[in-house]
This record gives structure tokens, sequence and C-alpha cells, in this order.
């Protein structure tokens, strides 16, 4: 039963993953100055749409598309772990190929990188415990915030806070830096993902049938939800399609992260996590090529 099926995940294989995911962050990290940080700051109303639909829309459309279906414990938990995790690293790349905002997808990243150091655990633990077979398993794990939100900024935070110090200071070595550590520390994380999911792969198929429907459905919700938020908020059409991109694309990486170091790999949860990475990149790729077609003004 896929609540009691664990991933083939060693520590080690853990180690390299949070390094990975640091240096996919640091990389995003060099296109930002303390520049975009203080115009953010005379227009915010973009960035605050595109954190609402992560950090609250998401988790509650997530909540309900649980409820509506009542997954198995661990599959249930899967989706709102992923729903709490920030923006994806692969976002800035598709918004920029959608003719959308990409510096405002940058910049959203980075806010939520840091907002999930707090609002990570607390909407895993919050929507979590309202659904009573995934709450048992929070019970049986008790997962402590405090190392969440160190794990969080060890692996996600501080390369951010490196690269723009970098970028600040280095501008002319950042620059040279920016496009080869970009398509290389994706090309590392999905190759590390095809490994890891080749190490596991009759797990996988014997249970990734039945997820991929819930999957597909969950990151359907984030997109919609994204875009009928930023809608609604007034947002012109250059800014809606970062912030449905950015919140259909999540970082699944972190949240394999977060299932092998608190929950012990977790079978549900990890197939989730790991199909969520295939799945969104293919979702926001498609969504993106549909988006270019139709050119927005700045």
């Amino acid at each position: 039963m896929i609540d009691e099926a664990v991933l083939n995940f060693s520590a080690g294989s853990l180690t390299l993953l949070n390094a990975i995911l640091a240096i996919v962050m640091f990389s995003i990290a060099i296109d930002l100055t303390a520049r975009d940080f203080k115009l953010l700051a005379k227009a915010p109303k973009p960035l605050i749409v595109g954190l609402a639909s992560q950090f609250l829309l998401l988790p509650a459309l997530t909540f309900l598309l649980v409820l509506a279906t009542a997954p198995r414990a661990s599959v249930a938990l899967g989706l709102i772990l992923v729903a709490a995790c920030p923006g994806g690293n692969i976002s800035n790349f598709i918004t920029h190929r959608a003719g959308g905002n990409a510096a405002l997808s940058v910049s959203m990243t980075a806010f939520a990188t840091v907002g999930a150091i707090l609002l990570t655990p607390l909407n895993i633990a919050f929507w979590g415990s309202l659904y009573e077979p995934s709450a048992e398993i929070l019970r049986a794990t008790s997962i402590d915030p405090v190392r969440i939100a160190i794990t969080v900024g060890l692996m996600l935070v501080l390369p951010l806070i490196l690269g723009v110090t970098l970028n600040t200071g280095r501008p002319d070595l950042t620059r040279r830096l920016r496009r080869p550590l970009q398509w290389v520390s994706m090309a590392i994380f999905v190759a590390f993902i095809a490994l890891a999911l080749a190490a596991n792969w009759a797990l996988f198929l014997a249970f990734a049938g039945g997820i991929a429907g819930l999957v597909i459905a969950h990151n359907s919700l984030a997109l919609a939800g994204g875009y009928a938020l930023a809608s609604l908020a007034g947002l012109s059409p250059f800014d809606r399609r970062a912030v449905t991109i950015e919140t259909g694309i999540q970082n699944s990486g972190l949240g394999l992260v977060l299932i092998f170091g608190f929950f012990g790999g977790l079978g549900g949860m990890a197939i989730v996590a790991a199909f969520w990475g295939i799945w969104h990149a293919i979702s926001g790729l498609a969504l993106a090529s549909v988006m270019a077609r139709t050119p927005v003004a700045p």
C-alpha cells in the first residue's frame, strides 16, 4: 500500500540534493540587486498578489481538492506539502518564455523563498491537520517547524543573499556566470531527479498512475487560481503571466528534501513531489508557448 511505501534515497543523496538546490537558487539570485527590491517597494501590488496566490490561495485550493477526492493520507499530505513550498526555480525561465514579467517572477521567487522559512512549515501544519488521515501522519512524525525553517534557510535563503551580494559587488562577474550557471545547475537537477526515479522505478510505476490525475488536477488548479487572482486584482497581462506561472510552478525539489528529511521518504508524498517535478515543467512550457503567441506590453 502506498502509505507504507518508502523510497530508496540515501543520506548522501539528500545532502547532494540540498547542494544542487542551493546552486540553482544562487544562479537565480545573481539576477537580482538591492535596487530590484527598492523598485518593488515603490509598486508592491503585483508582488503582494503573487505571494498571496502562492501562500494563501494555493494551499486553500489544495485542501478543497483533498476534501473532494479524499486520497490516501500520504498522497494528501504530499499535495499539501508541495502547495506549501515557494515557487519553483524554473518559473523565471518559463515566465521569460511566456513573454511575462521575468523581473517580477525572479523577485517573487526571492521573496517567497524568504517567506517560506515561516510560511512553509505553518501551511504544512495547518492544512495537514485539517484532514484527519494526514493529521495522523503529522502526529506520528512530530515535525519541528524550527528545523524546517533552518533547512529552508540554509538551502535557499543563504544562496539568495550570497547571489544578491555578489551581483551588487561584482556585476561583471555575475554577467559572465549567469547564463551558463543557470543551464548547468538545471541540467544537474534534472539529471539527479532522473537518477532518483530510476533507482525507484518499480515503485514509481506501481503507484504513479493513480497519482498522475491528482497531480495534473492540482497543477491546473494552481495555474487557474493564480490567473484568476491576478485578474481580479487588476494586474496587467504582463504581470498576470508572471503570477500565473509562479503559482503553478512549485519548488518540488524543496518538497523532496523535506519529505526525505522529515517524513522518512514516505512513498505517497515522495511520488507526488517527484511527479509534480516532471509535470509542472511540461505544463509550464506548454502554457508559455501558448502565451508567447500573443505578445503583451511591459
